[in-house]
């Protein structure tokens, strides 16, 4: 079977070198080992990328449209403060699985390791 995309391997928990859906042991947290084939998943580091990534963008995105929303209805400040924190929360926490699976399926491909200093 050939690899998965890094991004349906984001989408459906797929392991990247397999396919078996196998990545994730947990909402968020990623399996030790793939049961199907084997592939160390605990072995690579994904870090805060993803979380990092999708504040940012999603930030932008919400930032966009509560100014959209404050200059076509001028809602009162609250109605801010009740609507934004949950959306952006719920938008971080419900792609943060698709992002993690995605970058990992990228180090997986593209053999990324830390980075060392060659001995002379």
């Amino acid at each position: 079977m050939p690899t998965p995309a890094p991004l349906d391997a984001g989408i459906r928990g797929l392991c990247p070198r397999c396919g078996a859906k196998t990545l994730f042991s947990g909402p968020i947290r990623f399996a030790d080992r793939c049961a199907a084939c084997g592939l160390d998943i605990a072995g690579f580091n994904v870090g805060d990328g993803p979380a990092a990534f999708l504040t940012l963008v999603i930030g932008a995105i919400v930032a966009a449209a509560a100014i959209m929303l404050e200059l076509a209805v001028s809602p009162p400040w609250w109605v801010h403060a009740l609507l934004w924190p949950p959306v952006t929360l719920g938008l971080i926490l419900g792609w943060l699985r698709v992002a993690k699976g995605a970058l990992l399926a990228l180090e997986y491909r593209n053999a990324a390791r830390e980075g060392r200093i060659a001995d002379r």
